[in-house]
């Protein structure tokens, strides 16, 4: 029996190598990683293991007939009629990866082989080798974590299937006595080798799985690596630049040759070998590239006539080409070179994918973001279309009315006006601009007010000394003047002041406006920083849009803070924090006066 055994582990060793054989293999590898996904996918595994266990069968020790006589006399084997195999390794394994109908697939397989064989065991052989498939089935899908179990619950999946094989022999096989003594040589040397040889297929397994998350792990990080240092480029945009730096990242974070970027109709950028002849800016003449933009499928070119290069010479010989898309369409592709064909493998392949999945989004936030300007920008003319034609018209009624009283008057308003309306239009094109900009821009247009409401309208200007001079958006003082203009003070019957302070505060730069006029209820202040409102004095979609571009450029901290109350005036305030030092904004000094009470600025 310990003859038998030592000799059942030794033919062990030629199956469990033909199984790390088989791991080693692409095909199989892919199988076994997507063996849920297709019926297909799945005959195959059961078809694979189901011939380990005709191996199984093969590679099996024939039983000598002296054994069984010293116990039974008057019945002799012959050397054909039992052998002690390891066809359940391969069955069992079946059952643990895939579940109760891999085992039994693989299990009907080697069991009819069996069956053939012929034997007065051949049916017992035979029956017991698909039962224990589904057996192993159940253990594994009852047991399995993840898609495995454990070593020991292999090794115990063994002990009781090859325990179970003897029973069906001893119910199955006759004569009886003849089976007896069957399992009496061949039974605890099969339960032993066969249970040590599933536990070390499933280690095997097991270790192409971990392989395959190791790599799966190094592509991550390689491929989330070169998302982050190309992100800053992408952002911009497929362009020249962009593609060029892109590539050279990519080139300088693997081992492939060469690295290309091409929009629909030429090559944005080719970084290393063959930089001398595939020039960027040359039109695609690659027929795979070009059923790349047409097809949106990922294309492996394996010749150098699939990469179609004119030059007699170019060492590049093979490459991975994948469609990069934005917006819903194929706007370029993606093209990995090698040396040789025998350098593509799964792991390239699914690093381009990633890649290309991964530059891909990153175009697709490019264009979001260039189409959030386009919304900007719109917006901030919509609100120039709001504020100056009326203004324009009477200020211009304003100055008319001057003309002949008080010219010198008249020319200062001129001036303000025309300082306010040519910031306007440089804000239409300027995504930001100086803090003290923006206060030239708010004190041209008060100027202009107090000139149009000199009796009943007051307003200041208040700058600490040490504000730095920060960028901040177009056009976001200016509304909220107006605002408290408009739907503040100018429905008072008394006089009404706005004041303007800026400080310098822990937090960063605090702009504050506040007028003392009517005031709103709590309930208005919350929905006016919500959205535009419905009212018969206005939408509020000045305050909401000045809010929406703070938030997005600086955060939700520095969005606009209200604070009002009935008939006790309106304090409207955000605070831009620092994000570095620049020049000093210089007060602006204007020699208007408001008809000899107080500065206009001051």
């Amino acid at each position: 029996m310990w003859d038998l055994l030592f000799l059942m582990l030794e033919r062990m060793g030629i199956l469990v190598t033909i199984a790390f054989l088989l791991t080693r293999v692409p095909v199989f590898r892919n199988m076994l990683r997507n063996g849920d996904e297709t019926i297909w996918t799945r005959v195959r595994l059961i078809v694979a293991f189901g011939v380990m266990g005709i191996i199984g069968t093969y590679t099996g020790v024939p039983v000598d007939s002296e054994a069984l006589t010293q116990f039974f006399p008057s019945y002799s084997l012959s050397v054909d009629e039992a052998i002690a195999n390891a066809r359940v390794v391969g069955v069992a394994t079946a059952g643990l990866l895939g579940g109760p109908m891999m085992g039994l697939g693989a299990g009907v397989i080697a069991g009819l082989h069996r069956l053939s064989l012929g034997g007065f065991t051949a049916f017992a052989c035979g029956v017991s080798t698909i039962v224990e498939g589904l057996f192993a089935g159940w253990v594994g899908r009852k047991y399995g974590k993840e898609g495995f179990i454990s070593l020991r619950q292999a090794f115990l999946t063994g002990f009781l299937a090859e325990t179970l094989q003897m029973v069906i022999i001893l119910l199955l096989a006759r004569p009886f006595p003849k089976a007896l003594g069957l399992v009496e040589v061949i039974g605890v040397p099969m339960i032993v080798a066969n249970s040590i040889g599933i536990t070390i297929f499933i280690a095997i397994i097991k270790l192409v799985y971990r392989e395959e998350e190791r790599f799966g792990a190094l592509q991550a990080q390689t491929a989330l690596k070169i998302a982050d240092r190309t992100l800053s480029y992408l952002r911009q945009g497929l362009s020249p630049e962009s593609a060029r730096a892109a590539a050279g990242i990519i080139l300088e974070e693997t081992r492939i040759a060469a690295v290309a970027v091409t929009d629909r109709e030429q090559i944005l950028a080719h970084v290393g070998v063959g930089s001398d002849h595939h020039h960027a800016g040359s039109r695609i003449l690659t027929r795979a590239t070009r059923e790349v933009l047409e097809t949106g499928q990922l294309k492996v070119a394996r010749s150098l006539e699939d990469i179609h290069c004119s030059y007699d010479s170019c060492p590049l010989q093979a490459a991975i080409i994948m469609p990069l898309s934005a917006s819903g369409r194929i706007v370029g592709s993606l093209k990995l070179y090698f040396l040789s064909s025998k350098q593509i493998n799964s792991v390239n392949i699914e690093l381009a994918r990633g890649l290309a999945k991964l530059f891909s989004n990153q175009l697709e936030l490019s264009e979001l973001e260039r189409q959030a300007r386009l919304a900007r920008d719109a917006e901030i003319r919509s609100l120039q279309s709001q504020i100056s034609p009326h203004f324009l018209f009477n200020s211009l009624n304003t100055i008319v009315s001057l003309c002949r009283t008080n010219p010198e008057e008249a020319r200062e308003l001129l001036i303000q006006l025309g300082h306010f309306l040519r910031q306007n239009i440089r804000s239409s094109v300027t995504y930001q601009i100086p803090l003290s900009k923006e206060i030239e821009h708010v004190q041209a247009y008060m100027a202009i007010e107090m000139a149009r409401f000199s009796d009943k309208i007051f307003m200041e200007v208040s700058v600490d000394e040490n504000i730095d001079d920060v960028r901040v958006p177009p056009l976001i003082l200016q509304p909220l003047v107006e605002n408290a203009l408009n739907h503040g003070v100018r429905p008072l019957n008394r006089e009404g002041i706005v004041y303007v302070r800026i400080t310098n505060v822990d937090e960063g730069i605090r702009v504050e406006v506040i007028d003392n006029g009517k005031g709103m209820e709590p309930q208005i202040q919350k929905s006016l920083l919500e959205g535009p409102v419905d009212s018969p004095s206005g939408t509020g979609t000045g305050l909401y849009s000045v809010h929406q571009r703070l938030v997005g450029l600086f955060g939700e901290q520095s969005g606009l803070r209200i604070e009002s109350a009935p008939d006790q005036g309106t304090s409207i305030s955000f605070t831009i924090p620092k994000t570095g030092k620049g020049q000093k904004v210089v007060a602006y000094e204007d020699s208007y006066h408001d008809r000899g009470r107080r500065d206009v600025i001051s």
